[in-house]
């Protein structure tokens, strides 16, 4: 028996059936069989694995499976011992990066990448010379099968610049235009039309797209554009009359199922570009929607939706499923999104922050860094690993990285107890309780079943309430085990017969769970606290859980997202990530209407609208500015344009404060970047920062990589600058600055930024400094003097840690000519 079949035998023979849901769960987030197996040790060593073990071994009825207990514990750990051995012996996925394209055509390329696949591969096993995949427009490699000394084999061949093995990627998932975007569409006495240009082409890489969506409706638009040289591909659910002059391009890929069967060789494709998961859907009309009026997710934040820019044109790469994407098809999407001739790419996936690659060895960074050599913005997703710093993800500098705020409309549940007190808690639930009728109120922890500890009721584990006692209750739980989800803390309450749930979290609180028709609302620990007194002190204590209600002009907002991936890089702390914040809490958007019984209200058809959360709603929110810049600005380069987006962030929320995080700390650089993104304010920036492929050379230099591998990745003749180090990274071109190390014993930093006028002649620009206490910062010169002849000036940072606390210190320089203001912000780290 396999691994993965003995604990699929485990999951489905052996554990009561909310532990099936919760390991089911595991085997889909980790993606991979080392992280199943190492999900399942974990439980057998857990208080409620040895609880099951004994349980197993006192039931008369189990005696056979208690026999079979030490076996099963030897056959698990074992698994995970030989998985590594296994893997080094069996052809695994793996991906053989060359670099830039070279003037050649497809089969030609095709060729030689047999050719060097076959001069590798034993004689015998010919049925593996053949490619996964091809890359020959932006860049050039291929993905095949290999055996890890294959691999090694291949990776000292002449022209190969990488060999990875292939990466599981993850998926990281109205009113926000709004939100972001003031009343006035008059910006520095400029009249912005929304009779904007249609030209502007939008890839999405994600789960496909659902056709039929409003949102994707042509009316009004005019021809594609005669430089799109991308297809519609058709399937049995999928015709190319499902494409339309919104939505001009779809494509799909063989998507092998990668999360539970990572050493196969192929699986059955999907073999379509339609969306059965919704998260595309989704992406795709955040980012260029066309106006829909009346959305709403079954009567909830009603009003028109829309995308960042409604005339932009849409291009779906289905690349992944529900169990994650492929890295090497990924790479497929981006290369062939280039050669079709999108303008943007928006990309809500990412690696683990755990196991990130270096630069050359992940498939985004690949992907996005040759897509910036040919003038394509790429727009990721910072990753949903916070709030814990050093998780962000997608860093390069290459790529445009975006953290996740919340909005000025939340979603809240009234909590009604007996004794008259009303708390506020938040949740999506359209629950058919009443104010006129209450129901006994339990502690998870009291209604614990036989021989549970309470720490496990009290956290609404799997199999950890006694259903007799729960039966009738609304069952109020906690949340200070984060492996539990709040997805299967409400199917344990609601398999328990309980009639309703209440979790005290205080840090998920602030994104809405969808608990479809089971009542559900979430308190944090103040509430919560009240709660449980209550409960502890009344004999008979009860409470109902009333429907959710939208509730608008909520404060403060923006707030960063508790989940929002936080910096510095993990890689290098010398790129101040993520770039920029963006709203990604409670999004309304298109989705795949779902027959799911267990999620549509009663009486209602599914929905054509979904909120969702994560920092996969915020990336396209920001390649739907870029669209919408672009749009106006037709000759910006993407640095040009991500440079608006940046120095034009606002640092404020709608309470005129500074920006705060989930903990009501002030947010710094490393939680939300330059600010929130604000749309209008970009197209008119006044100066920008323009970073071109040699700064990103340079970087590559500075960070280590030998010149011929730079050579190779570029496709040109460069020298890498002498003396290169990582300490020189700070002085690529970048809209912000991080030194990440200011070392107070040592000289001064200096860092030297170059600034293009993209706004009227003859203005002078003058700077205003925001440091840190303690930390010296000083700029020169303090004016800069555009004139007719002179659209580039230069300026010098120079940072001094003498004296100034350890630890990171944040700041900005502003330059203002009296109409524009460009703010830079800036991290440095005193050692």
């Amino acid at each position: 028996m396999s691994c993965l079949k003995h604990l699929r035998r485990i999951n489905s023979t052996f554990l009561p059936p909310m532990n099936q849901v919760l390991l089911s769960e595991t085997f889909a987030t980790n993606g991979n069989l080392a992280g199943a197996v190492v999900a399942f040790s974990v439980f057998f060593l857990s208080s409620r694995g040895q609880a099951f073990i004994m349980s197993l071994s006192s039931s008369s009825s189990s005696s056979s499976r208690a026999h079979s207990v030490p076996r099963l514990l030897v056959l698990t750990v074992l698994c995970f011992f030989l998985l590594e051995i296994n893997a080094d012996q069996t052809p695994q996925s793996y991906v053989v990066y060359l670099g830039s394209a070279i003037d050649s055509n497809g089969e030609d390329l095709d060729s030689a990448h047999l050719q060097m696949l076959s001069s590798i591969l034993p004689s015998e096993e010919t049925e593996r010379l053949s490619l996964i995949h091809s890359y020959n427009h932006a860049f050039v490699g291929f993905s095949a099968m290999l055996t890890e000394e294959e691999a090694n084999a291949i990776s000292e061949k002449d022209g190969v610049v990488s060999v990875f093995r292939d990466p599981v990627l993850q998926l990281h998932t109205t009113r926000s235009w709004n939100f972001l975007e003031p009343k006035s569409e008059r910006v520095k006495g400029e009249e912005i039309s929304r009779q904007v240009s249609s030209d502007v082409i939008l890839g999405i890489i994600d789960t496909g797209i659902w056709p039929e969506s409003p949102s994707f409706d042509d009316s009004g638009m005019g021809e594609v554009p005669s430089r799109w040289k991308g297809v519609c591909m058709e399937a049995p659910d999928f015709k190319k009359s499902s494409c339309n002059r919104k939505l001009i391009g779809a494509r799909y890929y063989n998507i092998r199922d990668d999360s539970l069967q990572p050493n196969a060789k192929q699986s059955k494709p999907i073999g379509s570009p339609r969306d059965a998961v919704g998260h595309g859907t989704h992406t795709a009309s955040t980012a260029a929607g066309a106006v829909v009026h009346n959305a709403s997710y079954y009567g909830l934040a009603a009003g028109a939706a829309r995308g960042g820019s409604p005339s932009s044109r849409v291009a779906m790469y289905k690349a992944c499923s529900l169990g994650g994407c492929s890295g090497s098809t990924l790479l497929k999407a981006i290369d062939d999104a280039i050669k079709d001739g999108v303008d943007i790419i928006s990309i809500s996936i990412g690696i683990s922050s755990i196991f990130q690659s270096d630069f050359v060895s992940d498939p985004i960074s690949i992907g996005a860094f040759h897509a910036s050599q040919k003038g394509v913005l790429v727009v990721c997703s910072g990753g949903n690993d916070g709030p814990d710093p050093l998780t962000v993800v997608n860093a390069a500098p290459w790529i445009f990285t975006v953290a996740a705020s919340n909005i000025d409309r939340d979603f809240q549940s009234s909590i009604a107890l007996g004794n008259g007190l009303v708390f506020q808690g938040t949740a999506i639930n359209f629950s058919n309780l009443t104010r006129s009728k209450t129901y006994p109120l339990g502690f998870g922890g009291d209604v614990a079943a036989k021989s549970v500890p309470l720490n496990e009721a009290s956290n609404c584990y799997p199999g950890s309430l006694d259903p007799k006692k729960t039966a009738g209750r609304i069952i109020v739980c906690i949340n200070n085990d984060p492996t539990v989800s709040r997805r299967t803390k409400k199917l344990v309450a609601e398999t328990s017969g309980a009639r309703g749930m209440i979790l005290i979290d205080d840090v998920e609180k602030g994104v809405a769970f969808d608990s479809g028709s089971f009542p559900f609302s979430e308190v944090g620990d103040a509430f919560g606290g009240q709660i449980l007194k209550y409960i502890a002190t009344d004999k008979n204590p009860t409470a109902t859980i009333l429907p959710t209600l939208a509730v608008q002009k909520f404060k403060p907002a923006p707030v960063v997202a508790y989940f929002s991936s936080r910096g510095p890089g993990a890689l290098t702390e010398t790129i101040l990530k993520p770039d920029v914040m963006a709203p990604g809490v409670n999004i309304l958007a298109a989705t795949v209407p779902t027959a799911d019984a267990g999620e549509i209200p009663v009486g209602k058809k599914p929905s054509k609208f979904g909120i969702r959360s994560g920092t996969s709603m915020a990336c396209p929110h920001v390649a739907g500015a870029a669209a919408f810049v672009k749009s106006q600005r037709p000759n910006w380069t993407p640095s040009m344009i991500k440079s608006a987006l940046m120095t034009t962030a606002i640092t404020t929320d709608n309470m005129r404060k500074r920006l705060t995080n989930s903990s009501a700390a002030y947010a710094s650089p490393h939680e939300m970047g330059a600010g929130e993104i604000s749309p209008l304010k970009a197209l008119n920036p006044g100066l920008v920062y323009e970073t071109t492929t040699e700064d990103y050379l340079n970087f590559l230099c500075y960070y280590g990589y030998k010149e011929k591998l730079v050579r190779s990745i570029s496709g040109i003749a460069y020298s890498c600058p002498r003396n290169s180090s990582e300490d020189l990274i700070p002085d690529i071109n970048y809209p912000s600055i991080s030194v990440a190390r200011l070392d107070s014993r040592r000289p001064d930093e200096t860092i030297t930024r170059t600034l293009t006028n993209v706004g009227p002649v003859d203005r002078t620009y003058a700077v205003s400094l925001t440091d840190p206490a303690g930390l010296i910062a000083k700029v020169s010169p303090e004016k800069l003097v555009f004139s007719e002849g002179t659209k580039r000036l230069s300026y010098r940072v120079t940072f001094s840690g003498k004296g100034a606390k350890r630890g990171y210190g944040f700041g900005s320089v502003t330059w203002s000519d009296g109409a524009h203001l460009v703010r830079t912000v800036f991290a440095a780290n005193v050692v």
